[in-house]
C-alpha cells in the first residue's frame, strides 16, 4: 500500500462505479499549478511511497517556482508505455532475454511481463516501393513483410506470450494516430491492492512524436529505449519538474488556412522562443477554438520546436472527440467527472501560474510551407517561389548545426525517430529564419534534363518536385485537411487537371479510418485519377521510405546533378532524408501537396499563376478548386461518424493474412535462431548470479577513446545505412547476408552482433587517440596500429583488460538512444569520465552498468595533461556501502602514478541500486525472482 501523507485519498462515483481518486487539492498551492504539473503532481501523490517517491517531492511540485531554472527533481511513473517497431523491437529482445535468464537461475520465466501496459505499433518499416496502382498497397505490404519477417515473429510470438502487452500489426496505421484514437484513455483506470483507481492517463513512448496525443489532454513525451523498458518493468524515471511555457490563443484562424498552417507558425515562434526542455501548454479563450484534430497536429511537432510536451488541458472539446472515436459513454463520462473533480477542466478565464507566455492571434496565420531543411524555417506560400529561386541563385540558407542541439540531434534520428534529449549547457540553435519577399526577381541557373515518360518526352530542371507525399500522423489525423485535400483533387478532376508525370504521388494515412471517410465521400477515386493511390499505413516519406524515384527522373537528377524537391505532409525535413536524391524538402498541408504534384514545380506561385488548363483552354487556379471551410465541414459531418471507428478498430490486433500466417512457436520462451541477422539473443545476462557481486574497484583499465566536447549519442549510437567495409557489414556478409540486403541499422537494432560493430564508428567521430582520423577508430599504444574500435575492444577483452572513455563537456546529449548505453556496455566499457554529462544518457548508463564518473568543475583531460595511453585505476568502491560520492581515478604512466578526485554522479538510490546490481534488468529480474 502506498503512502497518504496529505491525506489525499477520496472516492468519484460515475454511474454507479466507484473509483479511487488522489485529490490534488490536500496539496497546498495545487490550484495555481498548469494543468501539465497537475498532472505530475497526481502522479506523485498517488505512488508515494516514502523510498522513491516522498513526501519532500509531492511538495516541491506545490510549492513549484515558475521562475527557477532548476526545480526539483522528482519520480515519475507512466501509466504505460507506447513503442513503434524500430525504437521497440531492442525493448521487446531484453524482455525475451529475460525470460531466459529466469529460467536459467531457477524461477518462473512467466513472471517476465510487462508491469504496465506495453503498446507496439509496427509502422517504420513499410516502404513506397510501389505507387499509382490499383494494388501498390498490397504489393509494398508483401515487400514489407518480406524484408522483416525475423523482426515480426519476435513480435508477434510477443504478442501472444506477454500480459500487457499489445501489438498492432504491420499496415493498420501510425502509432501516434493510433494512439490517439483508440489507444488513449485520457483517465486511466486500474485495479491496486483491490482498489479500483482512476488516475490520468500518462505515457512515455519510444518516438519523438509521442506528444502527439497531448492535444487529448494527455501527458506524454519521447524516451529513450531504456528508460521505457524500465517504465515497462514498473521503476520509476527520474525528471526535474521542468518550466512550463504558457500558450495563449485568440482569435480565430482566416478562411482558407489550415492546422499545418498554424503548426508551422507555431513551430517557428517557439524556436524563436526557446523551449528546449520545458513543457508547453495551450489556454487562453482561442482554445475552445482549435478542434482537437489541430491540437494533435500541434502537439505532434512538439519536438521540433523542442519542448517537452505541448498539451491542451481537458475540455468540451476533448469529450467530443472522444465520443466521436468511439469512446464508450461511461469513458466520456468519467473523463469530464474527474476532469471537474480535479480542477483539470479548462477554464478560458483562469491563467495558471506559468514559467513565461507566449502569445498567438489565430487570425494572422496565413498558408505556408517550410522548409528547405528545417521544420521551423516557415516561408509564407505567397513568398514560396522567390524563396525557392533565392535557393537556386546561390542565396545562402546555410545554418550552424550545433553538435548535441536540437536540429542536430532531429535530423540524426532519421529513420527511427529517437526522441531528444539535449544538454541545457549546449548553445542554441540559431534561431529560425523570417523569409522578407523583396519582390525581385531573380536569376536561377535553368539547365533543363530531358527525359522520356510513358512516350512523351519532357524536361526536368531544378525547383521541380518529383516528390508529392500525402503523408505522417502530423496531418493524416486531421479530417479537415484531409478531406480538404480530397474535395481539392475532385474540384482538380473535374476541371481537367492531371499530377505532372516527373511527380511520385503517394497517399499513406495513419489509420485505416482516413480511406473508410475518403470511401464514403465518394473522393477515393478522384485521388487516385491524381496518382494518390494508397501505398501503405505507415510512416513511409515523413521517415524517408519514399521509396525510389520514377527511374527516368532519377536518372536526370543524378546525370544532370538537379536540385529538385518534395513536397509532404510530414513533421521532418532534414537534407537527405526525404530520399537521397532530392536536396530540397517543404512541409505542406495534404491540399498544398497535391496542388504542388499538379504544377510540378516549386516555381510557379500558387496564388497567382494556373496550375494548368480545362478542357477549354481556360487557366485554372489554385483559388478555383480550393474548398471553403463550409464545404469542408458539411463533407466532414456527413462521412465521419463513431461507428467508422468503433468498425476501424474493432480488429485492431489481428493483422492480415501475412501477420495471421507467419510461423510462431508456441511456449513461455522465445525460440532464438543462430540463423537470424535481425534478432539475437542479447549477452547481458551471461553468468548472471541469484545475488548481485560485490562492488568491486576498476583496476588496469585502458582507454578505448579519448573524446572531445559535445559528443552526442548520435555519435556513439549506430544509426542510418550499413556500409559495406564496415565491421557490421562484413559480418553481415559473413553471415550469408547479401549487401542489397543489409537494410540500416535502426531495423536490425534487436541483433546486437550488428550494433555493438557500429557503436563509436560514426564518421563523425573524432577520438583524439588518432587525431586526424575520422570515425570509429582506435590505437592500443603510441607506436600501436590503427584499428577499430570493435577489434580493439575484441582485444582488450580477450586480455581481460577494462575500459573506459574519457570525454570532455555535455557528453551524450542527441537523440537518447539506447544503444549509446548498450553498446559502450558490450564493447568492454566499465567507466565513463566526462567534465560534464547530459542526464538521460548518464541515467541510461548507469542502467547498464557503466560508470559515470565526472571531473571536478575546470578539470578537464586536457588541462589534467591526460593522453588516453595512460593505465587508469578507479578506487574507492570496493566495499563501501553506500558508494561514495567521490572516488579517485589512479593514472598510471611511465612507472610514474597520480591520483585524480573525480565525482561519482550516480544520484539517486535506485541508480545505486541498478549499478549494485549489473544494471537495471538485472536489478528487476532479482526482485522478480525473488518475490
Amino acid at each position: 500500500m502506498s503512502s497518504n501523507s496529505f491525506d489525499a485519498r477520496g472516492e468519484l462515483t460515475v454511474d454507479g462505479q466507484v473509483y479511487e481518486i488522489h485529490r490534488l487539492a490536500a496539496v497546498e498551492g495545487s490550484a495555481r499549478l498548469p494543468y501539465s504539473l497537475k498532472v505530475l503532481l497526481e502522479n506523485l501523490l498517488r505512488n508515494e511511497d516514502g523510498r522513491l517517491v516522498t513526501a519532500e517531492q509531492v511538495r516541491a511540485v506545490g510549492n513549484w517556482d515558475p521562475a527557477a531554472e532548476a526545480n526539483a527533481e522528482i519520480q515519475y511513473t507512466p501509466a504505460r508505455v507506447l513503442m513503434q517497431d524500430f525504437t521497440g523491437v531492442p525493448c521487446v529482445v531484453d524482455l525475451v532475454a529475460m525470460r531466459d535468464a529466469m529460467s536459467d537461475l531457477g524461477g518462473d520465466p512467466t513472471k517476465i511481463n510487462p508491469l504496465i501496459p506495453g503498446e507496439l505499433v509496427i509502422d517504420h518499416s513499410v516502404i513506397a516501393d510501389v505507387f499509382n496502382v490499383p494494388n501498390a498497397f498490397s504489393i509494398n505490404s508483401e515487400y514489407e513483410f518480406k524484408r522483416n519477417q525475423e523482426r515480426y515473429q519476435l513480435l508477434r510470438w510477443a504478442q501472444q506470450s506477454f500480459n500487457d502487452f499489445l501489438v498492432v500489426p504491420p499496415d493498420t496505421g501510425i502509432c501516434h494516430q493510433v494512439n490517439l484514437e483508440y489507444l488513449a484513455r485520457v483517465v486511466f483506470t486500474r485495479e491496486r491492492d483491490g482498489v479500483r483507481q482512476a488516475y490520468p492517463d500518462t505515457l512515455v513512448g519510444t518516438d519523438s512524436h509521442t506528444p502527439m496525443v497531448n492535444g487529448l489532454g494527455v501527458l506524454g513525451w519521447g524516451v529513450g529505449g531504456i528508460e521505457a523498458e524500465a517504465a515497462m518493468l514498473g521503476q520509476p524515471m527520474s525528471m526535474l519538474v521542468p518550466q512550463v511555457v504558457g500558450f495563449k490563443l485568440t482569435g480565430e484562424l482566416p478562411e482558407g488556412t489550415t492546422a499545418t498552417d498554424l503548426v508551422l507558425t507555431v513551430a517557428e515562434l517557439l524556436r524563436k522562443t526557446r523551449v528546449v526542455g520545458k513543457f508547453v501548454e495551450f489556454f487562453g479563450p482561442g482554445v475552445a477554438n482549435v478542434p482537437l484534430a489541430n491540437r494533435a497536429t500541434l502537439g505532434n511537432m512538439s519536438p521540433e520546436y523542442g519542448s517537452t510536451c505541448a498539451i491542451f488541458p481537458i475540455d468540451q472539446e476533448t469529450l467530443d472527440y472522444m465520443r466521436l472515436t468511439g469512446r464508450s459513454d461511461h469513458q466520456v463520462k468519467l473523463v469530464e467527472a474527474y476532469a471537474k473533480e480535479q480542477g483539470m477542466w479548462h477554464d478560458p478565464g483562469h491563467t495558471p501560474d506559468y514559467s513565461q507566455v507566449v502569445e498567438l492571434d489565430l487570425s494572422t496565420v496565413e498558408s505556408s510551407i517550410a522548409g528547405p531543411k528545417r521544420p521551423q524555417d516557415r516561408i509564407p506560400l505567397r513568398s514560396a517561389k522567390r524563396a525557392v529561386r533565392g535557393l537556386l541563385a546561390g542565396e545562402s540558407q546555410e545554418v550552424a548545426v550545433l553538435a548535441g542541439g536540437l536540429d542536430d540531434a532531429g535530423d540524426e534520428s532519421f529513420p527511427a525517430s529517437d526522441p531528444v534529449a539535449i544538454s541545457d549547457r549546449i548553445p542554441r540553435d540559431e534561431p529560425p529564419r523570417t523569409f522578407e519577399d523583396d519582390g525581385v526577381e531573380l536569376e536561377w541557373p535553368s539547365d533543363p534534363a530531358e527525359l522520356v515518360l510513358d512516350g512523351q518526352k519532357l524536361t526536368l530542371d531544378h525547383g521541380d518536385v518529383v516528390i508529392a507525399a500525402i503523408t505522417s500522423c502530423t496531418n493524416t489525423s486531421n479530417p479537415s485537411v484531409m478531406i480538404g485535400a480530397g474535395l481539392l483533387a475532385k474540384k482538380a478532376v473535374e476541371r481537367g487537371l492531371s499530377s505532372k508525370p516527373w511527380v511520385k504521388t503517394t497517399l499513406a494515412p495513419g489509420s485505416r479510418v482516413v480511406t473508410d471517410y475518403f470511401d464514403r465521400a465518394g473522393l477515393t477515386p478522384y485521388l487516385e485519377k491524381l496518382g494518390f493511390s494508397l501505398v501503405g499505413y505507415g510512416c513511409t516519406t515523413c521517415i524517408g521510405n519514399s521509396g525510389p524515384l520514377i527511374p527516368a527522373v532519377s536518372q536526370a537528377v543524378n546525370g544532370n546533378d538537379l536540385t529538385v524537391a518534395a513536397v509532404l505532409s510530414g513533421n521532418r525535413n532534414f537534407e537527405g532524408r526525404i530520399h537521397p536524391e532530392v536536396k530540397m524538402n517543404f512541409l505542406a498541408s495534404p491540399p498544398l501537396v497535391i496542388a504542388y504534384a499538379l504544377a510540378g514545380s516549386m516555381h510557379v506561385d500558387l496564388l497567382k499563376e494556373p496550375l494548368g488548363e480545362d478542357a477549354s483552354g481556360n487557366p485554372v487556379f489554385l483559388k478555383d478548386i480550393w474548398p471553403t471551410t463550409a464545404e469542408i465541414k458539411s463533407v466532414v459531418d456527413a462521412s465521419l461518424e463513431a461507428q467508422m471507428f468503433t468498425d476501424g478498430y474493432a480488429d485492431v490486433y489481428h493483422g492480415d493474412d501475412n501477420w495471421r500466417g507467419m510461423h510462431v512457436p508456441e511456449g513461455d520462451m522465445f525460440a532464438w535462431s543462430d540463423e537470424s541477422s535481425y534478432v539475437r539473443k542479447p549477452p547481458y545476462f551471461d553468468g548472471m548470479t541469484r545475488e548481485p557481486a560485490p562492488v568491486q574497484d576498476i583496476t588496469g583499465a585502458r582507454v578505448l577513446a579519448l573524446l572531445g566536447d559535445s559528443v552526442t549519442t548520435d555519435h556513439i549510437s549506430p544509426a542510418g545505412s550499413i556500409k559495406k567495409s564496415s565491421p557490421a557489414g562484413q559480418y553481415l556478409l559473413e553471415q550469408g547476408v547479401e549487401q542489397a540486403d543489409f537494410n540500416s541499422y535502426g531495423s536490425r537494432r534487436g541483433n546486437h552482433n550488428v550494433m555493438i560493430r557500429g557503436t563509436f564508428a560514426n564518421i563523425r567521430m573524432r577520438n583524439l587517440l588518432v587525431p586526424g582520423v575520422e570515425g570509429g577508430f582506435t590505437k592500443r599504444s603510441s607506436e600501436g596500429e590503427v584499428e577499430t574500435i570493435f577489434d580493439a575492444s575484441n582485444a582488450y577483452q580477450a586480455e581481460g583488460t577494462p575500459l573506459v572513455v574519457i570525454a570532455g563537456n555535455d557528453y551524450g546529449s542527441g537523440s537518447s538512444r539506447d544503444w549509446a548505453a548498450k553498446g559502450t556496455m558490450l564493447l568492454g566499457v566499465k567507466a565513463v569520465i566526462a567534465a560534464s554529462f547530459e542526464r538521460i544518457h548518464r541515467s541510461n548508463l548507469i542502467g547498464m552498468g557503466v560508470l559515470p564518473l565526472q571531473f571536478k568543475d575546470g578539470e578537464t583531460a586536457e588541462s589534467l595533461g591526460l593522453t588516453g595511453l595512460e593505465t587508469y585505476s578507479i578506487v574507492g568502491l570496493a566495499g563501501a556501502d553506500p558508494l561514495p560520492r567521490e572516488v579517485t581515478v589512479r593514472v598510471e604512466s611511465d612507472g610514474a602514478s597520480r591520483d585524480i578526485a573525480t565525482t561519482l554522479r550516480i544520484d539517486t538510490p535506485a541508480e545505486e541500486a541498478y549499478y549494485v546490481h549489473g544494471g537495471i534488468l538485472q536489478y528487476v529480474l532479482r526482485q522478480l525472482l525473488e518475490a
